[in-house]
């Protein structure tokens, strides 16, 4: 019916309007936030519904809600609430005899269905590939359906903008819980190796499901775990991947993020320097600090983001997911003699890497098979996995960073010699990597966690745990609680902390533990300790040497001429040229007032 509710007064009208072309184009802009629900309520909007010759406007409650969830994506972008989606103008109340536009969109497939079958002891999942959008909008799906156990947040964007989504299970979504261990997956490092990107889709789906469904050995994880999962590291170069198709893409295109980096070379070279530090008795060998000299080449976005991650919770255990190949590999990453490209670099943990990788290798029915015809049969004799720089060695990678950087353990999963296998091959890959993935998750749970403590009970924040002869420490988060990941066998476990006297404890753990010994610390505290004692380098460790907080990766790459003068173009949000076709009319309504 026309006028519609802007009293444009034909369909010709409406399609050459700003509103018409903000809506085409928002998909992009809001890197798929909001989608297509914004879409569908505009629409009601601009090709109002009729009934008997009269419009019927969209209900109030839908538009203030959608308002809440999506404003914070117009924030981002620096972009004003469309004047059109004013809530209380256009839209009506339900005694009015409004209608929902979106009623059928919360009525799709994928929730429909579970929810027939509700009673069934099974999770149905679609095997397809996800688009950067379609992915986003599953993994909103899924954390709105299981509301109470997860959520989905950002860690930051990747160089052309889009948000580095994660879903997120627990007990108490957001926060940390006092010896809850925390663990994460990340996937999609490289943007054509898309397998781990699926794996980790169907997860979450999976891990919402089945707990919904009253699976014990789920709901046990999940109750006792904070688990993150990161499907897509890279999405930029997972959508130039894509562009060719699965089947076709090379072994480089879409590798590599939108600035030309390699993510998995990006991170510091801490290795060197641990390696240094090995030589000197007294040196620490852990949580070494970025060195400034890194902050000079090129850091992308997307590194920033994981570094700051890793700051921001005190992680124990994770793994990378991967493609090109069939095998489990851990640090250290590179060679301990620099010009050596395959050499045996083990870290002190070498015994517990090397079980962590079998956990995930023995439990994948290709990677433990011992067939040497099949994908990645060189590493048959070696049970599947192998130390990272024997393999091959190269300086720059995650997992070294995670080792020596914080008291996170990282390990990589090579997960098969094809990129971007056709859509059929992800239910085999699902089905070969479930019980490994959910196998490795458990494995956060061994060796021994607690708190450290003054004698009057409060937490004493970075103390470090030692184990006799493993040097390689971890230190307390906020709370004072620590998780110390170790194999079975008798150890000296001692805590000690500035201004505190040291503790120590023999533990013996068993060999079928599965879950973390409790070993709680009390220091005393030394009243002689000099006043001016300078701090040592466990005390504050991240903010004296590097400046992750400030640094801006976008910043050192835009032009200095234009920094110095910027042009009256610049002065527009950089989303204003999508409407130059519009001549005077564009959208001012758009701007928000400076």
């Amino acid at each position: 019916m026309y006028p519609n509710l802007l009293d444009q007064k034909s369909r010709e009208v409406v399609e050459f309007s700003s509103e018409y072309i903000l809506m085409s184009v928002l998909h992009n802009l809001l890197q798929g936030e909001c989608n297509p629900d914004l879409r569908l309520l505009s629409c009601s909007i601009l090709a109002p519904q009729c009934e008997k010759d009269k419009i019927v406007k969209p209900c109030r409650h839908v538009c203030e809600n959608l308002r809440k969830n999506c404003l914070p994506a117009f924030d981002t972008i620096d972009m004003a609430w469309p004047y059109f989606l004013d809530c209380d103008r256009f839209f009506a109340g339900e005694e009015e005899g409004c209608f929902d536009p979106l009623a059928k969109l919360r009525g799709e497939p994928e929730f429909a269905e579970e929810d027939l079958l509700a009673e069934v002891p099974t999770t149905l999942l679609q095997f397809t590939y996800h688009s950067y959008s379609k992915m986003v909008n599953v993994l909103k799906k899924t954390a709105s359906k299981c509301s109470h156990i997860a959520r989905t947040y950002s860690i930051g964007r990747s160089f052309e903008g889009r948000d580095l989504f994660v879903i997120e299970f627990s007990t108490n979504p957001g926060h940390h819980k006092l010896l809850k261990p925390e663990f994460k997956y990340i996937g999609n490092m490289h943007g054509n190796e898309v397998v781990g990107k699926e794996l980790l889709i169907y997860l979450a789906q999976y891990l919402c499901s089945e707990y919904l469904l009253g699976n014990p050995r789920i709901q046990t994880l999940i109750n006792n775990t904070r688990i993150h999962l990161l499907p897509s590291l890279n999405p930029d170069g997972y959508e130039l991947a894509a562009e060719e198709g699965a089947g076709y893409n090379g072994w480089i295109n879409g590798r590599q993020t939108a600035q030309n980096l390699d993510l998995n070379r990006n991170f510091p070279d801490l290795t060197s320097e641990a390696y240094n530090r090995a030589r000197l008795r007294w040196a620490r060998t852990d949580h070494i600090p970025i060195p400034e000299s890194y902050w000079e080449g090129k850091v992308a976005p997307e590194t920033k983001a994981v570094m700051k991650w890793m700051r921001a919770i005190p992680f124990v255990l994770s793994a990378s997911l991967h493609g090109g190949e069939l095998v489990v590999t851990y640090p250290y990453d590179f060679s301990r003699h620099p010009l050596e490209e395959k050499m045996y670099s083990p870290t002190p943990d070498e015994k517990m890497f090397r079980l962590l990788a079998k956990t995930y290798a023995n439990a994948h029915p290709v990677i433990s098979d011992k067939s040497e015809a099949r994908c990645g049969g060189n590493f048959v004799k070696r049970g599947g996995i192998i130390n990272g720089a024997q393999w091959y060695s190269f300086t720059g990678g995650m997992a070294d960073f995670n080792y020596l950087h914080t008291n996170c353990f990282e390990i990589t999963l090579e997960l098969g010699c094809e990129k971007f296998p056709l859509e059929e091959e992800l239910y085999s890959a699902w089905q070969e990597n479930k019980e490994s993935l959910l196998s490795f998750m458990e494995m956060v749970h061994r060796g021994i966690k607690g708190i450290v403590s003054d004698k009057f009970g409060n937490p004493i924040k970075n103390a470090r745990i030692s184990v006799k002869g493993i040097r390689h420490d971890v230190i307390t988060a906020a709370d004072g609680d620590y998780w110390r990941l170790l194999p079975s066998g008798t150890y000296i476990i001692s805590a000690h902390a500035i201004g505190y006297s040291k503790v120590m404890k023999r533990v013996t753990l068993p060999a079928k533990m599965k879950r973390a010994g409790r070993v709680n610390f009390v220091l005393r505290s030394l009243d002689a300790w000099p006043k001016n004692f300078r701090r040592g380098p466990m005390e504050d460790i991240y903010e004296r040497y590097d400046p992750l907080e400030h640094f801006d990766p976008h910043a050192q790459h835009a032009p200095t001429e234009e920094r110095r003068q910027p042009t009256r173009h610049s002065e527009k949000p950089w989303w204003w040229s999508y409407f130059s076709s519009l001549g005077q009319h564009k959208p001012l309504w758009l701007l928000k007032q400076r």
